[in-house]
């Protein structure tokens, strides 16, 4: 990905890729292809670890893990603080907390949460803080009493969830919003299980006609589209790809504009359709947070 051009890389510890990255990322540094000045790295606090003593050590251990000296940007995964289970118990609990699926809410609030992240950046661990998955009202509620900048905005958006009055929220007060899910009920059909009951009867964002008719004019790809139809709502990107040349097709993905009408469009195709939601495939323990 260095290689083809990529200096942003989003990782988290739910994600169990911290390690691995930053070994990847040291050896194109080592290699002289980039400098660790020239890299951003994203990643995440995961919600077993909301207290503050367990949100700063778990934000040490993970930047030991990605091993570059310093996170640039550390989010709160999730506005849900799980009970607490040692990363030498279970290492990587998801949502549960044993093999049978127990789900416990602790009662730490947002704000000592994001208290510890403030901490991080007066430390070096961290250079910039911000959230995820988090809706309107944690944001105004947020705004009233963080002392560092609420650098970034990271939620589910594409033209099935439009999500636009959180984003004018978010860039009314300089917070940077950032799309995951970009290309839609692609990222979950392979899934299968509960998603299949939200992806049914739903026509797949790359051959949806409005999406192809667009790429078509303008002579790139579908997913080309989607990503430019965030990008020029000042809505950054993250797509995911293993593949050498679809890596390079979404970085030339702001290589042409849509026109309004286009971009109109195109948002018109919104249901509200949010795939990553707790509230929904925590069938025994349903987390609301989106509610």
């Amino acid at each position: 990905a260095i290689k083809v051009g990529y200096r942003l890389f989003d990782g988290a510890y739910d994600y169990q890729n911290e390690k691995e990255s930053g070994l990847g990322i040291k050896r194109a540094i080592d290699e002289g292809l980039v400098k660790r000045e020239d890299i951003f790295v994203t990643t995440k606090l995961w919600n077993n670890y909301h207290k503050k003593e367990n949100a700063i050590a778990m934000a040490k251990s993970q930047n030991e893990a990605w091993g570059l000296g310093y996170i640039d940007l550390f989010l709160i995964h999730f506005p849900c603080a799980l009970q607490y289970i040692s990363p030498e118990e279970r290492p990587f609990p998801g949502w549960t907390l044993d093999d049978q699926g127990t789900i416990k809410l602790e009662k730490t609030p947002i704000r000592d949460t994001w208290e510890a992240l403030e901490e991080l950046v007066d430390s070096g661990i961290a250079r910039s803080i911000g959230v995820s998955n988090f809706q309107a009202q944690l944001l105004y509620d947020l705004q009233s009493y963080a002392k560092k900048p609420v650098s970034s905005l990271q939620i589910e958006l594409h033209p099935y969830l439009f999500q636009d009055s959180l984003v004018k929220l978010a860039q009314s007060y300089g917070v940077a919003v950032t799309a995951y899910s970009s290309f839609g009920p692609n990222s979950y059909v392979e899934l299968g299980g509960s998603f299949d009951q939200k992806t049914q009867g739903l026509s797949v964002l790359f051959e949806h006609p409005d999406i192809v008719k667009t790429a078509e004019k303008h002579g790139v790809t579908p997913s080309q589209v989607l990503l430019r139809w965030a990008t020029q709502r000042n809505i950054a990107v993250i797509p995911k790809s293993n593949n050498a040349s679809r890596l390079k097709q979404n970085l030339e993905a702001t290589d042409f504009d849509l026109s309004e009408d286009e971009i109109k469009a195109i948002s018109a195709l919104d249901r509200g359709l949010r795939f990553n939601d707790p509230g929904f495939y925590l069938a025994d323990f349903p987390l609301r947070i989106f509610a």
